[in-house]
């Protein structure tokens, strides 16, 4: 069966005198997968599916239930997975982003990241400095966290509030760590599961300080932001490489 659809065939056009559009191909799911596997290797079925359930995609249907991808499915769909991939942008961010009318073209060109507030969305600085800090109040309104689930990652050490005046204050990192395990909470993760997260993270962490910790503490300013720029980079590579391992276990799940 042709996995190439022609977009006129699976639309029904208002009549009207105007003469209609040269027709454009619509995909299969199928026909999308393969012709995107060669950009993205972990791309399957099951993933596009997934993210239209999140409501990232919505694909033509055929009377018969068959989606059906035109070129601007495609085109946003190859653009969340060139956030997810390269960007490590979780769902709620990719999201903002398309919204935002970020476009395919934007990421392939790769340009320096912009100033504007989408800057604060992206994957988080491991360059110590200026924060914003947040209140107990605004994180809950923020997140939509409640304060018992705050308390658990503090008293499980996932997140560490700092002390100011008498009241406790978040970070940007803190803010962002409580409404990821909010969003884990709604399958039944609490805080106490987080722990093997912190685990996981301490021992990362440790290895790439023993790998960078001469230049990070050297007192040649040049050198310490060359380590300060290998360390983001080996924070993303770390990132990347778990994801790639998680996906590859869970894999074993759907078979």
């Amino acid at each position: 069966m042709s996995t190439d659809v022609p977009l006129d065939e699976a639309r029904r056009p208002s009549t009207g005198g105007s003469e209609p559009a040269r027709p454009a191909k619509a995909l299969t799911i199928g026909a999308v997968v393969k012709q995107l596997e060669r950009e993205f290797s972990d791309i399957s079925i099951s993933k596009v599916r997934y993210l239209e359930d999140q409501k990232l995609l919505s694909p033509r249907r055929t009377q018969g239930g068959y989606r059906l991808y035109a070129p601007a499915d495609v085109a946003r769909l190859r653009t969340i997975l060139r956030l997810q991939r390269d960007e490590f942008l979780p769902l709620r961010v990719i999201r903002q982003e398309l919204a935002a009318g970020r476009a395919d073209q934007e990421i392939a060109k790769a340009s320096p990241p912009s100033n504007d507030q989408r800057g604060a969305l992206r994957r988080a600085s491991v360059e110590g400095g200026q924060s914003a800090q947040y209140r107990l109040e605004d994180v809950l309104e923020q997140t939509g966290a409640d304060r018992a689930l705050v308390k658990e990652l503090e008293e499980y050490g996932v997140i560490r509030g700092e002390k100011q005046n008498g009241e406790t204050l978040y970070d940007d990192t803190d803010r962002e760590i409580v409404r990821a395990t909010q969003e884990l909470k709604r399958f039944g993760v609490g805080g106490r599961n987080l722990r093997v997260f912190r685990t996981s993270a301490d021992r990362e962490a440790a290895l790439l300080e023993q790998i960078l910790a001469p230049a990070l503490r050297s007192r040649n300013p040049e050198r310490r932001r060359e380590a300060v720029e290998a360390l983001e980079n080996l924070a993303a590579i770390a990132s990347n490489l778990k994801h790639l391992l998680l996906i590859r276990d869970l894999r074993k799940l759907t078979r």
